[in-house]
């Protein structure tokens, strides 16, 4: 299964690249987890917000992998612990299918865009550093198939 995060944001600090590399190069090759950022739209341009979030999501529909199942982080998606996270790893891995996980950007997701999403999830009840979404993301799913495959990186 290939994992993909979309995630909204280019040229991020050194410490979010090293954090992202190192748990990116953990996943096995056959649960590959690669990053696809997507150009935000300027904030100086004029244009709405829902403008904004709406060209944002059309970059962001254009890197999704063909055939793969689309999942949004969203602040109203379901809570899942680190259990349910690794059981949902693996159900998702059973379906055969490839796996996006997207990522907004500073005002989130565009409306439209994550209604057509089939599946829903979030992070925290914290509002996190947009940088660290993605790293704490990697973490989590690299500790999930840690669960998963009983290496000892997780410690219960």
């Amino acid at each position: 299964m290939k994992i993909t995060i979309i995630a909204v944001g280019q040229r991020m600090p050194d410490w979010v690249v090293t954090a992202w590399q190192d748990y990116s190069q953990r996943m096995p090759a056959d649960y590959a987890l690669e990053l696809k950022e997507i150009k935000p739209e300027p904030r100086t341009t004029g244009k709405t917000v829902p403008q904004m979030m709406s060209a944002e999501a059309k970059r962001i529909e254009a890197a999704i992998p063909a055939h793969a199942h689309v999942v949004a982080l969203d602040e109203k998606g379901r809570n899942l612990t680190t259990i349910q996270l690794a059981d949902q790893l693996q159900q998702w891995r059973d379906s055969g299918c490839d796996l996006a996980i997207i990522i907004g950007g500073p005002d989130g997701l565009d409306p439209d865009f994550k209604n057509r999403c089939p599946q829903k999830i979030r992070l925290s009840d914290l509002t996190l550093p947009h940088p660290m979404v993605r790293v704490l993301l990697a973490e989590q799913i690299y500790r999930a198939w840690s669960i998963n495959h009983n290496h000892p990186y997780h410690r219960s």
